[in-house]
């Protein structure tokens, strides 16, 4: 491996901006990486496969220093890497180990990326994907921890890509290329997905990447038409290879490519669907295991889209052309399920269009300088994404307006001239538009996020002149939106005011400082702050008065002082404004800030809103401390501490006298007082957060107020203390930013605005620009060790008083006594957090650790108060009071519960900051581009390698930071040592919560249950000490409900579940617990009870090898335990079905882990074996199923299956065969009498037959009708992905579902080729007398097992096939019974299935199973079993591997052909479906075998198909045929229907003889076209279907009603597919040609495939072909037939607004011509111009179709064309009801925009239109 030395890895932004004391430890961090690393290797020997568990204890170690950002040295961190790698390979069984390497693996190579050099080798990567997901011999774990194997390697692989040597893209595609082959295989999918996984695009492998690999790669992807996951594998890969390589030249793939990407997007075409009725059917774990989010790749696309761009290419021409058919589907009339899919898009190609200028403005290889994209290129695309935007932006979908607001921002900064003054023409006409108010919502939020653009351009811009208007427009724009802002601050309309908010703090985060200009040339003079200022205020306390709170407020203990109304609770908005805006006022406007809110606050006590005062106090602190504490905080003291004087005192406060009334009542106060006081405590404990040192001059007031505050009878009251004690404590102790809103660095091109600072490029030479912190002085930290002697010392021994000595004789005196006693403990402990140290830890030997070794990042939430000693002695009394009030007062939740968050607090040291962390963690996802400059800004040309942002939302981060490394510094101090063990208090203390929770309240144990898991992620060591307690719970029949629950909790975390697999002990008292828990009756008990195995079951990650020693610690050995569980897994002993089940469950994960242990018997293997094949006839149905899941497991060695040599030549000596360990065993029990009989019944009753089955339930997800969810966790393994069968896609849907399944199948199959002959002649009574049963279920069970058979290639079977299987097979042929057929075909099916990974390996008996269904039948049979014979031959046909057939398959495929050529008249409709389908997957057999003859070294059967022309000319027979039939069938019937108008006689009856044949075979022609184009075998047949688009069209009206419903589904399905040169032209010739057909519905049905047909292949057709289509369709303007002629304007709409702009131009202006040309004759008088109907009609049509054309736009030539249009309202009708539905339907689509929009026409043009509408108001 090589390092890139030279790079030294600098300070990350946040550590340089931590506390300093805190800044200075970081630099220790180095030394401690480089020590860990080598410990990790240490911990690890090659010699001994298992130590690699003995590393993990270090994965959250190393975590911990990616996540703190620490300053590391490269050279560890790659020396990790290699061994992270290394470890990583030599686990390929240890899935948990791989998990747990492979994550931070990733997090690693991610990180340090672009620093680190080495190779990594793709091969042991797939190889441990492949055996642990793409083989049979799947693990025991369970599917939760392979679930996420799959998603760590393939991260894993991602982040190693780049990383693979020169070479790697070569092997990896010949490594794929071969399952890509056949695309009708399921291999093809896995292989597109390992493609996309794995082919690197780093500059090592840009060799292989040539543009004859392009075409290639091009040929595969059309493969598979329309299948979404097939798109997104191919489009994932183009869009890396383009990003990544400029030496492709990809000017001739444009149209394809756009194409493509069109036709991605599902959206509605002219009125049809909006997604493929019949997509190629991929199976459901292939989809699962290889990522396809979204049916549409957006980010891919768009990723393709933005990387083609280049100067002088034709990419942006095209995309212009691709936005103009995308952007209806963004308007908010026209939303859907397809517009999430559209949001991504317009979201990725800003955000890798914003990368890619990025990466071209810091790029240094002038090479390369050609192809970027200079301001013309940018322009344009801009140009063109405002498109999407303007449709976008009120969007209905909230993620699309959000997107839309996002993107415009980021585009402001690229191309402001553009996109700035859209910004300002939407915000005026959302003011003009109240009434919309989600538009002024939208409108606001757009210009807060280009509020910094706006500055720039008005303050800075370098490349415009001083008097640009845009200046002028830019800073008018932004006084205009701080003047209204003022009046969007309305308490009944929240997301108007939060967006108000959002907006007003945008603007003052960009300003340096908010003062009153002197200067008149400023350009914000205009605004005078003072006045805005006061009238702000105002607004905001009227605001706060009107205030409702969102909750009841809650009165109980967890009432926060900030759990306020929306202002609070849905978003930072609110606060953010005040702090940036005090923050930033110059000292005379923030004293007059000062004035007012004190003023307010004095005489305002708002209970209603009191943590939105608080905020506002608390922001005016941070500002300015040392003034805000006097005129707020020391007259809300002084107030509240006058209104307690004079109420009843109970002296709980501490003050040493104990009030000795008993009667409550005399001692309370007035709710009124009550509130009032609680307000103004809760108040004031927000507004001290920021007062530090300023706070020491009224300690004396702050003590007595707490005093007084806890003395009080009210337990409000008592909480308002709570709240100023725990935030006192805070200010003075706790490190925090004191100048975060102040600006300390203007930006140098615009002195007036805040330079903002990447964390990236961070220099550490602006030391101006690091935040000032408060650090504790001496005072502060005497000060509030002196509040701790008074409420925490103090209150301790008041406790131990109360609990030792019952001071009280009085219960509810007591109660009161120490529920305040009780909450002074608490509040201390939330106030100071861990700046009380914690306990210190045992250590085993004596010997304490080296102090070195006990740090590893730095990390202090403040300055340290107490001692180690006070957190040991209140463990002590907490554990003493525990004791007392289980025994005294268990029934008193509000007790317990304080109990168990004292206990949390002192046991859980630093878990209260990680708790603030993440709670601050998920504010921060409200932060919005309001507040972030993009990488490149092109107004001030200054560019950065991150995104930009204010200092203060830095601070912000790096505080958070600060607070996220307390929380972790000593957390995972002493898991890495084994010297090391928790305190004695903490045991003591966890002994209690472990009490708790199992108590029988549910709060108080759900509390401690949530604390005592915290304990234990900290201190795994402690799990065994719980373990034995929370088993025998399960175990003990007389424990109660709530200990079981309690323990289920528990036992069900992943902590405890990852212990089992460490400790033998614990593994086995947990599955003997479980398993002896059936006593508990209740129904919440079996729940929690069930919950837990499942959840063990799901996440079951293997046992500790200790448990296979002969004879462990606890004197019971593996086989006994296994005795001991197999015992629990018989019907006979009587336990519920479900304990039955779970007894079968661990019997079976046990043996599959002990399998791989060379010590545990195999004896133990055979008894399960033989356990699970007698299950088969159990009673249970769930046991039934976990036995074949079993068996399919366990049956491995296969030793009477032939292998592929001896396949070949049909030989082998079964005599030569080694025995399998199991087969003396399982031959006994199959020598029972009557065994398989029993078997197949029981196995009959799984299958349950109903009607109303839609879909085939194949493979192992069947029996689902009678299993819950949580049933299914356990019976069903989780297979591996790819064995599912069927291995090829599911189309035929003329079988029927069917209830066969494949793991039944595969049992029989495993069983034969484990015993041999002997069961397959024991198998066969069983098996003949269920093929024969009446009930369908037998004979499923019978097709299961005769497919077993069929597909089981042992020796003898050849034999047993001429003996009686033959017979069999064809008695099932001729059969009558219909119902079974669905299962008969699967058994077929899987009896041909192909053999391998990628099904091309031939079964034993496939060609002798086809010469049997080729036989022909005797004369006799039904037309049912014709139709069946088809039907089998259809299904075994389609798993034939079609590139690589034998010269027997092609044979076969020839006979075949012939037969269903001479069969395509049959008189049967049923036979004649069957024949279609049929003959659909014999052509494209030969297809795609034609279409590989390199790979084919045998050519004798090549030489027979090639020289036989017959036989390449079914293509052309069928075409021409079909044309000649369709004519034949329309005359005839044109005939019948001028016969019947002459004659009045029904036609039918005398329809000839030779008509019906072509009826019927055209009906067989159009099942053909059907199933071609539903199976995605289309792209090997489309020649043919080109040939059959005339009879579709035309036979879409007949009087046959058969033939017209078979025409129009081909039809609905041919308007999805796209035809590529030559069939393209063929298809054209063919539209131009039914377009001009005699009969009017041909030419209307030719219209409406038109719709469809321009769009889709809009980027393909030529000039010249869309001319001639665009002339075609004019013509039909002026057709006899009206529905043609409106038929034709909406597909002439549909041309012009994606079609082309020249064409459109030219048809405008001469409709335009014309139209007037006749209005002006028909208005001359005495003047007839004599124009027909269809002629005027023709020409108004047109006139419209041009207004409908741009729905929502107002291009300059439009209000001419509607104004023109609207004139002939005075036509009769046709004419009439036509510019009606026209303008109507202009009036629908422009009324958003109509207010700015009707400027552009003139009164007489209004005029004209208010004439025609209804609505006289609406144009007026």
């Amino acid at each position: 491996m090589d390092l890139d030395t030279t790079h030294t890895e600098k300070m990350h932004l946040y550590n340089a901006w931590l506390p300093p004391p805190i800044a200075e430890a970081t630099k220790r961090e180095k030394e401690s990486f480089a020590r860990v690393v080598n410990s990790v290797k240490d911990s690890y020997r090659p010699g001994d496969p298992d130590s690699v568990y003995s590393t993990l204890k270090w994965i959250s170690v190393i975590d911990l220093f990616i996540k703190a950002k620490s300053e590391l040295c490269l050279e560890d961190v790659g020396a990790l890497v290699e061994f992270g790698l290394q470890v990583f390979n030599v686990s390929c069984n240890k899935l948990f180990v791989q998990v747990r390497w492979g994550n931070v693996l990733v997090k690693i190579l991610n990180k340090y990326r672009k620093k680190l050099y080495l190779t990594v080798h793709w091969r042991p990567l797939y190889d441990s994907l492949v055996c642990t997901h793409f083989t049979r011999g799947t693990g025991p774990e369970g599917w939760k921890i392979k679930q996420r194997h799959f998603e760590t390697v393939t991260s894993l692989v991602r982040s190693c890509r780049r990383f693979f040597p020169p070479g790697s893209a070569f092997e990896i595609w010949s490594e794929f290329s071969s399952p890509l082959e056949n695309p009708w295989h399921n291999s093809s999918f896995e292989g597109s997905g390992f493609v996309r996984l794995f082919l690197p695009t780093n500059t090592e492998n840009q060799e292989f990447f040539s543009q004859d690999w392009v075409g290639d790669f091009a040929e595969i992807w059309n493969s598979i038409p329309n299948c979404p996951f097939w798109n997104s594998q191919w489009t994932a890969v183009l869009a890396r290879v383009i990003k990544n390589y400029d030496h492709i030249t990809w000017e001739p793939l444009l149209p394809l490519l756009f194409t493509r990407f069109l036709n991605m997007f599902e959206v509605p075409v002219a009125n049809g669907g909006s997604s493929y009725p019949f997509s190629v059917d991929v199976p459901r774990n292939t989809r699962f295991l290889f990522s396809n989010k979204t049916s549409t790749p957006s980010k891919a696309i768009a990723k393709s889209v933005v990387y083609l761009l280049r100067p002088g290419s034709l990419a942006l021409e095209h995309f212009q052309k691709l936005v103009n058919l995308l952007e209806q589907y963004y308007h908010p009339s026209n939303g859907g399920r397809w517009t999430h899919s559209l949001e991504r898009f317009l979201f990725y190609l800003v955000i890798i269009f914003q990368k890619r200028l990025q990466h071209e403005q810091q790029a240094t290889d002038s090479r390369q300088a050609e192809l970027f994209l200079g301001r013309p290129e940018r322009r344009s695309f801009v140009d063109v994404l405002l498109k999407l935007i303007g449709r976008g932006q009120y969007s209905k979908n909230e993620h699309l307006s959000e997107t839309v607001v996002a993107t415009t921002s980021i585009l402001s900064y690229i191309e402001p001239s553009l996109v700035l003054p859209f910004v300002a023409s939407r915000f005026h006409m959302a003011l003009e538009t109240m009434t919309a108010t989600h538009q002024l919502k939208t409108a606001v939020t757009s210009v807060a996020y280009s509020a910094r653009s706006l500055f720039f351009t008005s303050l800075s811009s370098p490349t415009v002149n001083a008097n640009d208007p845009a200046k002028a427009e830019a800073i008018d724009l932004l006084m205009i939106s701080l003047s209204n802002a003022l009046l969007g601050m309305d308490a009944n309309d929240p997301p108007k005011t939060l967006a108000t908010m959002q907006l007003v703090g945008s603007i003052f985060s960009n300003m340096a400082a908010l003062e009153d200009s002197t200067d008149e040339l400023s350009p914000i003079s205009a605004v005078c702050f003072s006045e805005w200022l006061d009238e702000f205020l105002c607004r905001l306390f009227s605001l706060l008065q009107h205030l409702e709170p969102s909750s009841v407020v809650n009165e109980g203990l967890n009432s926060m002082a900030t759990s306020g109304t929306f202002l609070v609770e849905d978003g930072p908005f609110y606060f953010c404004l005040l702090e940036i805006l005090l923050g930033r006022l110059s000292k005379s406007l923030y004293s007059q800030a000062l004035k007012k809110i004190s003023k307010f606050i004095r005489s305002s006590i708002l209970p209603g809103a009191i943590a939105e005062v608080g905020l506002l106090c608390c922001a005016c602190v941070h500002s300015n401390p040392e003034e805000a504490v006097v005129h707020l905080v020391e007259p809300m003291l002084s107030s509240v501490i006058s209104s307690m004087k004079g109420t009843p005192s109970t002296g709980f406060g501490g003050s040493g006298f104990v009030a000795s009334v008993t009667n409550k009542g005399k001692i309370a106060i007035s709710q009124a007082l009550e509130a009032s006081i609680d307000c103004q405590l809760k108040v004031i404990s927000v507004a001290i957060s920021y007062g530090g040192p300023y706070l020491l001059e009224y300690r004396d007031l702050f003590k007595e107020a707490i005093a007084l505050a806890f003395e009080s009878p009210s337990w409000k009251v008592n909480g308002g203390g709570d709240h100023v004690l725990r935030s006192l404590l805070g200010s003075l102790v706790l490190y925090y930013p004191t100048d975060q809103y102040r600006c300390v660095l203007c930006h140098p091109d615009a002195p007036l605005l805040e330079k903002w600072t990447s964390t990236k490029d961070y220099s550490t030479n602006e030391p101006l620009t690091a935040p000032k912190w408060h650090v504790p002085v001496e005072e502060e930290v005497s000060f509030a060790n002196e509040l701790l002697n008074l409420h925490f010392r103090s209150a301790l021994d008041e406790l131990l008083r109360i609990c030792q000595d019952k001071i009280h004789t009085d219960a509810g005196n007591e109660k009161d006594h120490l529920k305040v006693t009780l909450l002074r403990i608490d509040s201390s402990l939330q106030g100071v957090l861990s700046c009380l140290p914690d306990f210190s830890p045992s250590f085993m030997n004596g010997k304490i650790e080296d102090r070195h070794s006990l740090f590893l990042i730095a990390g202090a939430i403040g300055s340290k108060v107490g001692s180690p000693e006070l957190r040991e002695r209140a463990s002590e009394i907490m554990h003493t009071a525990c004791k007392y009030l289980l025994e005294k007062k268990s029934d008193d939740s509000i007790l317990l519960i304080l109990v168990v968050r004292i206990m949390d607090a002192l046991v859980n040291y630093g878990s209260l900051e990680y708790d603030e962390w993440s709670h601050h963690k998920q504010a921060w996802k409200f932060e919005s581009s309001a507040i972030v400059e993009p990488t490149v800004n092109f107004i001030t040309s200054s560019h950065a390698k991150g995104k930009r942002r204010p200092r203060w939302a830095l601070i912000d981060r790096a505080y958070m930071h600060n607070t996220w490394r307390a929380s972790q510094s000593s957390f995972h101090l002493y898991r890495t040592s084994a010297n090391v063990s928790p305190s004695d208090f903490v045991i003591l203390l966890m002994d209690d919560l472990l009490n708790l929770a199992l108590h029988s309240y549910e709060t108080v144990r759900s509390l401690a249950g949530k604390s005592l898991l915290k304990m234990i992620k900290r201190w795994p060591s402690v799990v065994s000490r719980c373990m034995l307690t929370l088993t025998e719970n399960l175990a003990n029949p007389s424990a109660p409900e709530y200990a079981v629950l309690g323990s289920c909790k528990i036992m069900s975390s992943q902590t405890v579940l990852k212990h089992l697999t460490m400790e033998s002990k614990a593994f086995t008292s947990f599955v003997i617990g479980i398993l002896k828990s059936s006593h508990h009756e209740s129904l919440k008990a079996q729940k929690a009870i069930n919950g837990l195995f499942v959840k063990f079951n799901n996440l079951f990650a293997g046992v500790s090898r200790s448990i296979f020693k002969t004879s462990n610690s606890e004197g019971q050995n593996f086989s006994d335990l296994i005795s001991q569980i197999r015992s629990m897994s018989f019907d006979s002993i009587g336990l519920h079905w479900r304990y039955n089940l779970m007894a079968n469950r661990v019997l079976l994960l046990l043996v599959m882990v002990s399998r791989g242990d060379p010590v545990s018997s195999s004896n133990i293997l055979s008894e399960t074996v033989g356990h699970f094949l007698k299950n088969l006839k159990s009673q249970l149905p769930q046991t039934r199923i976990l036995a074949i899941s079993a068996l399919n497991t366990l049956l491995k060695e296969s030793p009477y299956k032939m292998t592929a040599e001896q396949l070949t030549t049909f030989s082998g000596d079964p005599a030569g065969n080694a025995k399998s360990s199991l087969e003396g065993s399982l031959i006994e029990i199959f020598q029972e009498d009557g065994f398989f009989y029993k078997t197949f019944d029981s196995l009959s009753h799984v299958h349950i037959i109903s009607d109303s089955e839609s879909s085939s339930s194949r493979g192992n997800q069947g029996t689902s009708s009678f299993q819950s969810v949580a049933d299914k966790s356990i019976t069903f393994f989780y297979f591996d992905f790819t064995a599912s069968w069927p291995r090829t896609p599911s189309w035929i849907t003329l079988l029927g579902s069917d209830t066969f399944y494949s793991n039944f199948a595969r049992i029989f199959k495993r069983l034969i080729q484990e015993c041999g002959i002997p069961l397959l002649l024991s198998l066969k009574i069983a098996l003949e007398e269920f093929a024969n049963a009446k009930e369908r279920s037998k004979q499923c069970v019978a097709a299961e097992a005769l497919a077993g058979i069929l597909h089981s290639d042992v020796n003898g079977l050849v034999d047993a096939w001429d003996n009686w299987i033959m017979t069999q097979l064809q008695s099932i042929i001729v059969a009558p019974s219909v119902e079974s057929v669905p299962e008969w075909a699967s058994c077929i099916r899987y009896a041909v299935t192909g053999k391998g990974k990628h099904g091309t390996r031939v079964p034993l008996l496939r060609q002798k199973i086809m010469d049997c269904l080729l036989a022909p039948l005797p004369q006799t049979v039904t037309t049912t079993i014709i139709a069946k014979r088809y039907a089998f031959l259809a299904v075994a046909f389609i798993e034939v591997s079609s590139p690589r057939m034998s010269e027997a398959e092609v044979l076969l495929h020839k006979r075949l052909l012939n037969e269903l050529l001479d069969n395509m008249s049959h008189s049967s409709a049923q036979v004649r479906e069957a024949v279609g389908v049929t003959l659909c997957v014999v052509c494209s057999n030969i297809q795609l075998f034609a279409s590989f003859p390199q790979s084919h070294p045998d050519k004798v059967g090549r030489s027979d198909v090639d020289d036989n022309e017959e036989w390449g000319d079914w293509s052309r027979i069928l075409s021409e045929k079909a044309d000649e039939r369709a004519t034949n069938i329309q005359n005839t019937i044109l005939q019948s229907e001028s016969l019947d108008a002459q004659a009045d006689v029904a036609p039918e009856n005398e329809l000839k003889n030779d008509l019906q044949e072509d009826v019927k075979w055209m009906e067989t022609l159009f099942h053909y076209v059907v199933a071609s184009l539903k199976s995605g075998r289309s792209s090997y047949l489309v020649d043919t279907i080109a040939g059959m688009l005339y009879p579709v069209i035309s036979l879409q009206e007949t009087s046959n009603k058969d033939l017209s419903t078979l025409a129009k589904a081909a039809f609905e399905l041919l308007k999805w597919n796209i035809f590529r040169e030559p069939q393209l032209q063929k298809v054209v010739a063919v539209i131009l040609r039914t377009a001009h057909d005699s009969n009017w519905r041909t030419r209307s049905s030719t219209l409406t495939y038109l719709r469809t047909f321009m769009y889709r292949h809009t980027f393909i057709l030529s000039c010249e072909e869309k001319q001639q289509i665009w002339t075609t369709v004019e013509k039909l303007l002026t057709d006899s037939q009206v529905e043609v002629r409106e038929h034709a304007a909406a597909v002439l709409a549909g041309l012009m607004k994606g079609g082309d702009e020249n064409l459109a131009k030219d048809f405008r202006d001469r409709v335009y011509m014309e139209a007037n040309l006749i209005l002006k004759k028909k208005r001359q008088r005495n003047f007839s111009p004599g124009y027909s109907i269809s002629y005027v009609h023709g020409a108004v049509l047109a006139l419209g179709a041009c207004v409908l054309s741009v729905p929502y736009d107002m291009p300059s030539w439009l209000p001419a064309h509607v104004t023109l249009l609207a004139r002939f309202m005075t036509e009769p009708s046709p004419v009439r009801s036509t510019v009606t539905k026209a303008v109507a339907e202009f009036r629908r689509t422009h009324a958003d925009t109509w207010n700015f929009q009707k400027d552009q026409f003139t009164e007489e043009q209004l005029e004209v239109l208010a004439d025609t509408s209804s609505s006289s108001s609406y144009f007026a």
